[in-house]
């Protein structure tokens, strides 16, 4: 009788719904998450929907149930890693001394560039005409401007608008992710090396801290 009356029960279906709602949301992160973990591996290579399939556990139907195509699959991916770095460096010591703020920024930037890079790789790589990812390529890059316009601030502050935007330039490019990688990959910095050489060229390209 007490099972009827629950098949009967309205209230049960929600729950049967949100039960599976929520094994699926499951389903398509395990997914995601195995694709960034190919995509480390195997940057800048586009992984399979059968590698991905079989990383996360499911099958090749689990993931085109999820993600209409590969390229829908590496946007999500890409919105993720994105969350994720975004959350890593956050910014700190904003309100420290020069070598302070240089320091944290340095320190910050390494490891996210260290987490960043083979999917950025693989964003490079793969956009092809794809305006979404170019999207999120340039975004990720103007955040980079945004963060070090807030940490120095004060250097900044002493130059002409011309003069702050060369600057931001040419700071923007000595903390590119792939500058990172020429230091760690190419010459064989370790990464207290890289974090080292990063420091001393930002100290020097900005001006001097005005007084107070």
């Amino acid at each position: 009788m007490i099972e009827t009356v629950l098949a009967k029960d309205p209230a049960s279906k929600p729950a049967r719904i949100d039960g599976r709602r929520l094994r699926s949301e499951r389903t398509r992160q395990l997914i995601i998450e195995a694709y960034l973990a190919l995509t480390r591996e195997e940057s800048p290579g586009l992984p399979t929907a059968a590698k991905v399939a079989e990383r996360a556990g499911y099958s090749v139907r689990s993931v085109f149930e999820r993600f209409p195509d590969l390229h829908g699959l590496q946007i999500a991916a890409a919105d993720y890693a994105i969350t994720q770095v975004v959350a890593l460096a956050a910014p700190r010591d904003a309100g420290g001394d020069r070598m302070t703020r240089i320091k944290s920024h340095v320190n910050t930037r390494a490891r996210t560039s260290e987490r960043w890079l083979p999917l950025w790789r693989a964003l490079i790589a793969n956009q092809g005409g794809s305006e979404e990812l170019k999207a999120r390529a340039r975004a990720m890059r103007e955040r980079v401007l945004s963060l070090m316009e807030h940490m120095y601030a004060p250097e900044l502050s002493t130059l002409s608008e011309v003069a702050r935007k060369h600057t931001l330039v040419a700071l923007e490019a000595i903390v590119d992710v792939e500058s990172w990688a020429r230091m760690r990959e190419h010459f064989g910095l370790s990464e207290d090396e890289a974090c080292a050489a990063w420091i001393q060229a930002i100290d020097r390209l900005l001006p001097p801290t005005p007084p107070g």
